[in-house]
């Protein structure tokens, strides 16, 4: 026995002696600390079923909200909260259900509130409706303006930066801040109403950029300049340069 011990590498007793104790504490946990009825109807213990179910609602969910509130919900589900249920403005709101007029749900009234969700974030989505609270509309509550139920702003926003704000400040600090948007961008006036429905183009062929960086173009002589036909022709311009801060490297 010592003999074929003493053959076997030093790397497989060490893995051995780890497998033993990897299925020793398998065993354990299987035996003594997961729940009896772990498994039973899912990857879940099956009495948490009963665990929850006995725990107090507090929560009405909108289908209920709608069963009094048939005029709010229409409003709702044309505007841009269609998806946001009630109840995540205005908490809470099963007692209201039982006892109308004793318990009111919350109306936010906290210019703090709406910005949650609104107020300027470079990573919230491209289009999303973002502000700078401390500018707009300073001392105003939202629902001055705004109808929290059908959010659509009383006046369509004439500037793009009200939208695409992480892109205005960028381009601010850009050889192009002084182009305007429109210049390489055309976006129908639904855009600004339905923007996920109607996008702004953007230029498709390398000949749009070369209209004022070819070496043959017809403008400010210090605009870099680059040959179209010998300068990566196999990529358009914005695949390797952001037109919003394009600056060379």
């Amino acid at each position: 026995m010592k003999n074929f011990l003493s053959k076997i590498p030093e790397q497989v007793k060490r893995l051995s002696v780890l497998l033993v104790i990897i299925v020793i504490g398998f065993v354990v946990v299987t035996s003594y600390l997961v729940p009896k009825d772990f498994g039973v109807l899912g990857h879940y213990r099956a009495s948490a079923v009963q665990s929850n179910a006995n725990k107090e609602m507090h929560y009405a969910g909108q289908e209920l909200c709608a069963s009094c509130h048939e005029d709010i919900l229409k409003t709702k589900m044309q505007g841009y909260h269609k998806n946001l249920s009630c109840e995540v403005c205005h908490g809470p709101s099963l007692k209201h259900t039982d006892e109308p007029d004793q318990f009111k749900p919350n109306k936010p009234r906290d210019r703090k509130f709406c910005p949650i969700c609104h107020e300027y974030n470079p990573s919230r989505p491209t289009g999303f409706p973002q502000i700078t609270s401390a500018s707009h509309n300073q001392r105003k509550i939202c629902v001055t303006c705004h109808n929290p139920h059908n959010p659509t702003p009383p006046q369509t926003p004439k500037e793009c930066e009200a939208c695409h704000g992480e892109i205005a400040r960028t381009k601010s600090f850009s050889a192009h801040a002084d182009i305007p948007c429109t210049r390489c961008h055309e976006a129908s006036e639904k855009h600004k109403l339905m923007p996920r429905e109607y996008l702004p183009t953007k230029p498709v062929k390398r000949e749009f950029c070369g209209g004022c960086h070819a070496t043959d173009a017809k403008s400010a002589p210090e605009i870099p300049r680059i040959d179209l036909a010998t300068h990566e022709p196999r990529y358009v311009c914005w695949q390797c340069h952001y037109p919003h801060l394009p600056e060379a490297k």
